[in-house]
C-alpha cells in the first residue's frame, strides 16, 4: 500500500499553514495514542469553537494540501482526541477489505442473535417488551432473516457531496445537537471514508477492533450514497449523505446495512425494529449517525 506524505508535520514549524496554502487559526497537533506519542501528528484541530461557514472556507484549500476537514468534539466526558485512546498501530488499510464481506459477517452474527430461540423454550421466538407491547426478536430485523440480504442498490448519482457535507457541518456547529464543543480538524487521508482509520479512531473498539474494516463500508457508502465523514466524538460517527434512499424498499435495504455496521443503532435506539428505523432515520435523511456501546 502506497501512503501519501503527511503534511501535518509542516504545521509544527509553520502553525499558520501558509506553506501549505492554508490560513489556519490557532490550533494544536495531536499525536497522542493509547501506546504513547505517535511518530507523526494524526490530526490538527483549532483551539476555538467551530462556527457555520468554517468547513466551506477551509475545506477546499485543505483538500488541495492532502488534508480533509472533520469536526471533532472536545466537550464530552472523555475530553478531546488526545484523550480518546487512538490506536493507529492496530489499524489495517481500508482498501484491503471488501465491504460486502464485512457486512455479511456482522449480519450473520448479530441477526442470528436477534432471531435465536428462547433458551428456556427451544424453538420459540424470544419476546421482549417494546414501549409496553410484546415484540418478537424476529421483528427486529424484518423483513429480513438470518441470511445476509446483500448490498442495497446505489441511489441516483450524488449531487455535490462536498456541498452537502458543508451544509451538515454548519448545522452541527450551529445546533449543539450532537457536538457540545465542536472544533474544526484536519486529517491526512486519501478519502473521507478513511478518516477514522487514518487517526486510529477507537470508538467502535468493543464491536470491531480494526476500524479499517468499517472504513471499507464507508468507502462503499461514499460510492453508492455520497456520504462524507463529517464528525467524530469519542464513540460517535456522523455522516453527511448526498443521495439518501428515496423509497421504503431502498431505505430498508440500507437499514439492514446499518444494522450490520452498528447493531446498537437499532437494538438500543429509539426505533427497536429495522422497518421503523428505516422510515425515521434513513429514508430521505441527509445525515446518518452511529454510536457503539
Amino acid at each position: 500500500m502506497a501512503t501519501l506524505p503527511n503534511p501535518l508535520p509542516q504545521l509544527a514549524a509553520d502553525p499558520s499553514g501558509r506553506a501549505l496554502g492554508l490560513e489556519l487559526p490557532a490550533g494544536r497537533l495531536i499525536d497522542a495514542t493509547d501506546d504513547g506519542p505517535w511518530h507523526e501528528p494524526l490530526l490538527w484541530h483549532a483551539d476555538r469553537t467551530a462556527a457555520p461557514g468554517d468547513w466551506a472556507v477551509l475545506g477546499s484549500s485543505a483538500r488541495a494540501s492532502g488534508l480533509l476537514p472533520l469536526l471533532i468534539d472536545v466537550g464530552g466526558a472523555q475530553g478531546g482526541p488526545e484523550d480518546w485512546e487512538l490506536m493507529p498501530g492496530e489499524v489495517s488499510y481500508p482498501g484491503d477489505h471488501d465491504a460486502e464481506e464485512v457486512l455479511a459477517e456482522f449480519w450473520e452474527e448479530y441477526a442470528e442473535d436477534e432471531l435465536g430461540a428462547d433458551e428456556e423454550y427451544p424453538g420459540k421466538e424470544k419476546v421482549v417488551e417494546v414501549f409496553g407491547e410484546p415484540n418478537t426478536y424476529d421483528e427486529t430485523v424484518a423483513p429480513y432473516g438470518p441470511g445476509w440480504p446483500g448490498l442495497a442498490p446505489a441511489t441516483a448519482r450524488a449531487a455535490a457531496p462536498e456541498a452537502r457535507a458543508a451544509e451538515i457541518a454548519d448545522s452541527l456547529t450551529d445546533s449543539g445537537t450532537w457536538l457540545k464543543e465542536p472544533r474544526l480538524a484536519l486529517v491526512p487521508a486519501r478519502r473521507s471514508a478513511d478518516i477514522p482509520a487514518a487517526i486510529g479512531w477507537s470508538g467502535p473498539v468493543n464491536y470491531e477492533g480494526d476500524v479499517a474494516r468499517l472504513c471499507a463500508v464507508l468507502r462503499s457508502w461514499e460510492d453508492r450514497f455520497g456520504i462524507r465523514v463529517v464528525a467524530l466524538t469519542f464513540d460517535q460517527l456522523v455522516l453527511s449523505v448526498a443521495a439518501p434512499p428515496t423509497t421504503t424498499a431502498e431505505a430498508e435495504a440500507v437499514a439492514a446495512e446499518h444494522f450490520a455496521f452498528c447493531p446498537d443503532n437499532i437494538t438500543q435506539g429509539d426505533h427497536e425494529a429495522l422497518r421503523a428505523y428505516a422510515k425515521h432515520e434513513v429514508l430521505g435523511q441527509g445525515v446518518w449517525s452511529f454510536w457503539w456501546d
